[in-house]
């Protein structure tokens, strides 16, 4: 079985080699924090470490939900069963995750790379969803409070059907 962290850290590299956006850390041994770029949210950071016996795959996705809880914890069960090597999980606190562990021997560039494309698709591809159906009001006020004071409010374009009169959340 060739060295995880071997494995990990040639993979890594490579992989910021092709896309200067991917960044990469070793802030000890085992450990690895790599920055994904994203489309929607601006990065998504995953963390590797390595065990005993299996690689933890984490990254943050988004906050505790200030609404529609129940929607927003159905939506993300309902995506676990189609993902590869992580699933989404909620901590301590109601922020959201994207969690894994994969055995030792597993660890492949490939593995690597498809584990991470999952994380970064359901990370990103997922964010603007579960802002829309988590902090539909706070986008709203966010967006009154711009338009009032006469500021900017193109970073909140993809949400302008909840800004509009009568705009509601998909469900």
């Amino acid at each position: 079985m060739a060295d995880p962290r071997q494995v990990i850290e040639q993979t890594l590299a490579s992989l910021s080699e092709e896309d200067e956006k991917v960044r990469w850390e070793s802030p000890g041994e085992g450990r690895y924090v790599v920055e994904l770029p994203g489309t929607r949210k601006l990065s998504t950071t995953c963390s590797l470490v390595v065990g005993e016996h299996a690689l933890a795959v984490s990254a943050f996705v988004v906050r505790c939900p200030d609404e529609n809880h129940a929607a927003v914890h159905r939506w993300l069960l309902e995506r676990n069963i189609r993902l590869y090597g992580v699933a989404y999980a909620i901590d301590g606190h109601g922020d959201v995750y994207l969690a894994g562990r994969l055995p030792l021997a597993a660890v492949t560039p490939e593995t690597l790379d498809r584990i991470l494309g999952t994380v970064l698709e359901q990370a990103d591809g997922a964010f603007n969803t579960l802002l829309e159906m988590g902090f539909a009001t706070a986008i709203r006020k966010e967006y009154a409070w711009r338009t009032e004071r006469g500021e900017s409010t193109r970073n909140l374009d993809a949400f302008s059907h909840l800004t509009r009169p009568g705009g509601a959340v998909k469900e």
